[in-house]
């Protein structure tokens, strides 16, 4: 009796974190990896974390912190100036989506998208290598972690910060 008793509590205990977990927004979900931690930097500066912690639906191209070191050096120290937040705010709402798309609903091949930033366009690709995106500056980002569930929508990490531009060729 002792042994179904612990295993009992052992399973409500599990599926307990495991609906914790499903229960996060997408801004709770960045907090708590510390590979986000100067998208949640730029985020709070740019006063977005109530909005991406709405009902959404969401879908967030986020870059690791390598994305954002590989800019140009002082871009990301420049963008999270206070004078600077209307661009910063350009730059994050590229990433962002207002549905919620997996990648399993991207669909093959090139094809236009439109972020929250709805002067832009995104080109995202996919195909057997999976899911790429250029940006305005017709440069690539890659998909390398798709679909992490948020009660709010979808995080798709990306290896480039995406910049607007000129719309990308996609083709």
């Amino acid at each position: 009796m002792k042994t179904i008793c612990k295993f009992s509590a052992a399973a409500v205990a599990v599926m307990t974190l495991s609906s914790a977990a499903s229960a996060a927004d997408i801004v709770e979900i960045a907090s708590g990896d510390e590979r986000f931690s100067t998208l949640v930097a730029a985020v709070s500066a740019a006063g977005l974390v109530e909005t991406l912690q709405g009902s959404g639906p969401f879908t967030v191209y986020a870059p690791v912190n390598d994305a954002f070191a590989a800019l140009p050096e002082g871009t990301v120290e420049t963008l999270l100036k206070p004078e600077n937040k209307a661009q910063l705010t350009n730059v994050l709402l590229y990433h962002v989506d207002d549905r919620k798309l997996s990648a399993e609903m991207i669909p093959s091949g090139s094809n236009y998208f439109k972020p929250v930033l709805d002067s832009e366009r995104l080109c995202i690709t996919k195909n057997s290598s999976g899911v790429s995106i250029a940006d305005g500056t017709g440069e690539i980002a890659n998909v390398v972690i798709a679909n992490i569930e948020a009660d709010n929508g979808v995080i798709h990490v990306v290896d480039k910060v995406l910049l607007p531009g000129t719309r990308p060729a996609c083709h």
